[in-house]
Protein backbone atom coordinates (compact mmCIF):
# COMPACT_ATOMS: atom_id res chain seq x y z
CA UNK A 1 0.00 0.00 0.00
CA UNK A 2 1.21 3.40 -1.03
CA UNK A 3 1.24 6.42 1.22
CA UNK A 4 -0.29 9.66 -0.14
CA UNK A 5 0.19 12.92 0.72
CA UNK A 6 -3.42 13.56 2.29
CA UNK A 7 -2.85 10.35 4.67
CA UNK A 8 -0.04 12.15 6.19
CA UNK A 9 -0.48 13.48 9.79
CA UNK A 10 1.22 15.14 12.40
CA UNK A 11 2.85 12.47 15.24
CA UNK A 12 -0.03 12.64 18.27
CA UNK A 13 0.81 15.93 20.34
CA UNK A 14 3.20 17.75 17.89
CA UNK A 15 0.65 20.16 17.15
CA UNK A 16 -1.80 22.24 20.19
CA UNK A 17 -4.75 24.03 19.45
CA UNK A 18 -4.37 27.58 19.53
CA UNK A 19 -5.60 29.73 22.74
CA UNK A 20 -8.60 30.50 22.09
CA UNK A 21 -9.18 34.20 24.22
CA UNK A 22 -12.03 36.05 25.23
CA UNK A 23 -14.36 33.41 24.72
CA UNK A 24 -16.20 33.56 28.23
CA UNK A 25 -14.83 32.50 32.12
CA UNK A 26 -14.20 29.04 31.34
CA UNK A 27 -11.34 29.06 29.23
CA UNK A 28 -7.97 30.37 30.69
CA UNK A 29 -8.32 33.27 28.55
CA UNK A 30 -11.88 34.15 28.85
CA UNK A 31 -13.35 37.58 30.37
CA UNK A 32 -10.94 40.24 29.97
CA UNK A 33 -8.54 38.01 27.61
CA UNK A 34 -5.66 39.25 29.16
CA UNK A 35 -6.12 43.01 28.60
CA UNK A 36 -6.55 43.42 32.40
CA UNK A 37 -9.22 45.80 34.23
CA UNK A 38 -10.42 48.90 32.60
CA UNK A 39 -8.78 51.55 30.95
CA UNK A 40 -7.70 52.37 27.50
CA UNK A 41 -6.05 49.63 26.61
CA UNK A 42 -9.14 47.04 27.48
CA UNK A 43 -10.84 49.34 25.02
CA UNK A 44 -10.96 48.25 21.46
CA UNK A 45 -10.89 51.76 20.26
CA UNK A 46 -6.78 51.89 20.79
CA UNK A 47 -4.57 51.16 17.23
CA UNK A 48 -2.10 48.24 18.25
CA UNK A 49 0.87 50.40 17.32
CA UNK A 50 -0.54 53.91 19.58
CA UNK A 51 2.19 54.87 21.60
CA UNK A 52 -0.02 57.25 23.88
CA UNK A 53 0.29 60.33 21.66
CA UNK A 54 4.41 59.53 21.31
CA UNK A 55 5.28 59.92 17.52
CA UNK A 56 5.06 56.14 16.99
CA UNK A 57 8.29 54.03 16.00
CA UNK A 58 6.78 53.41 12.18
CA UNK A 59 6.81 57.16 11.45
CA UNK A 60 10.04 57.81 13.36
CA UNK A 61 12.70 55.76 11.34
CA UNK A 62 13.93 56.95 8.50
CA UNK A 63 12.07 55.70 4.99
CA UNK A 64 15.31 56.62 2.67
CA UNK A 65 17.94 54.04 2.29
CA UNK A 66 21.59 55.18 2.41
CA UNK A 67 23.23 58.29 4.12
CA UNK A 68 24.73 61.33 2.62
CA UNK A 69 28.22 62.41 4.74
CA UNK A 70 28.10 65.90 5.85
CA UNK A 71 32.02 65.91 5.92
CA UNK A 72 32.47 64.43 2.73
CA UNK A 73 35.69 65.97 0.39
CA UNK A 74 35.12 65.94 -3.15
CA UNK A 75 38.40 66.61 -5.20
CA UNK A 76 38.20 66.90 -8.75
CA UNK A 77 40.72 64.30 -10.63
CA UNK A 78 43.33 65.65 -13.44
CA UNK A 79 45.02 62.88 -15.00
CA UNK A 80 48.87 62.64 -15.87
CA UNK A 81 47.51 63.19 -19.83
CA UNK A 82 45.73 66.13 -19.46
CA UNK A 83 48.62 67.49 -17.54
CA UNK A 84 51.42 66.32 -20.46
CA UNK A 85 48.73 67.65 -22.76
CA UNK A 86 49.15 71.55 -21.01
CA UNK A 87 51.98 73.68 -22.49
CA UNK A 88 52.80 74.78 -18.89
CA UNK A 89 55.53 73.77 -16.25
CA UNK A 90 54.40 75.16 -13.48
CA UNK A 91 50.83 73.57 -12.77
CA UNK A 92 48.60 74.42 -9.63
CA UNK A 93 44.78 75.35 -9.22
CA UNK A 94 44.41 78.50 -10.42
CA UNK A 95 46.17 77.18 -13.74
CA UNK A 96 43.63 74.63 -14.16
CA UNK A 97 40.90 76.79 -13.74
CA UNK A 98 42.44 79.13 -15.96
CA UNK A 99 42.51 76.54 -18.56
CA UNK A 100 38.55 75.63 -17.55
CA UNK A 101 39.67 72.22 -16.31
CA UNK A 102 38.58 72.37 -12.80
CA UNK A 103 36.11 74.83 -11.39
CA UNK A 104 36.57 77.72 -9.31
CA UNK A 105 38.38 76.97 -5.61
CA UNK A 106 37.88 73.61 -6.19
CA UNK A 107 40.41 71.00 -4.55
CA UNK A 108 42.30 69.09 -6.91
CA UNK A 109 43.75 65.67 -7.07
CA UNK A 110 46.26 64.40 -9.79
CA UNK A 111 45.69 60.48 -10.94
CA UNK A 112 48.17 58.62 -12.50
CA UNK A 113 45.96 57.98 -15.56
CA UNK A 114 47.80 58.32 -19.17
CA UNK A 115 51.56 59.12 -18.92
CA UNK A 116 53.84 61.77 -18.54
CA UNK A 117 56.71 62.72 -21.17
CA UNK A 118 57.98 66.14 -19.56
CA UNK A 119 59.28 67.39 -16.21
CA UNK A 120 56.04 69.39 -14.54
CA UNK A 121 56.01 70.86 -11.00
CA UNK A 122 52.49 70.48 -9.51
CA UNK A 123 51.14 72.27 -6.71
CA UNK A 124 47.33 70.27 -5.83
CA UNK A 125 45.40 69.45 -2.46
CA UNK A 126 45.80 65.54 -3.30
CA UNK A 127 48.49 63.41 -5.89
CA UNK A 128 48.08 59.52 -5.46
CA UNK A 129 51.13 57.69 -4.98
CA UNK A 130 51.53 56.06 -8.63
CA UNK A 131 50.84 59.83 -9.88
CA UNK A 132 53.58 61.42 -7.71
CA UNK A 133 56.30 58.43 -8.45
CA UNK A 134 55.23 59.31 -12.33
CA UNK A 135 55.98 63.24 -11.95
CA UNK A 136 59.12 62.40 -10.28
CA UNK A 137 60.47 59.89 -12.40
CA UNK A 138 59.68 62.62 -15.30
CA UNK A 139 61.98 64.95 -12.73
CA UNK A 140 59.22 67.33 -11.92
CA UNK A 141 57.75 67.80 -8.41
CA UNK A 142 54.98 67.56 -6.35
CA UNK A 143 53.73 70.04 -3.69
CA UNK A 144 50.39 69.32 -1.64
CA UNK A 145 48.20 72.79 -0.76
CA UNK A 146 46.75 72.89 2.59
CA UNK A 147 43.05 72.04 2.92
CA UNK A 148 40.79 75.31 3.05
CA UNK A 149 39.77 74.11 6.34
CA UNK A 150 43.22 73.41 7.81
CA UNK A 151 43.88 69.97 9.69
CA UNK A 152 40.49 69.18 11.10
CA UNK A 153 37.92 67.28 9.26
CA UNK A 154 35.65 69.49 6.62
CA UNK A 155 33.00 71.58 8.05
CA UNK A 156 29.06 70.91 6.88
CA UNK A 157 27.86 72.13 3.75
CA UNK A 158 24.53 72.17 1.93
CA UNK A 159 22.59 70.20 4.31
CA UNK A 160 20.12 70.56 7.55
CA UNK A 161 23.31 70.87 9.77
CA UNK A 162 24.69 73.53 7.62
CA UNK A 163 23.38 76.81 9.58
CA UNK A 164 23.64 76.41 13.44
Amino acid sequence: MTIKIHDLKPAPGERKDRQRVGRGTAGRRGKTAGRGMKGQGARDTVPMNFEGGQMPLHMRVPKLKGFNNPFRVEYQAINLDVLDALEETDVDPGVLHGHGLTHKGALVKVLASGELTRKVDIKAHAVSKAAEQAITAAGGTVEILPKPWGDRRPPVQGNQFANR
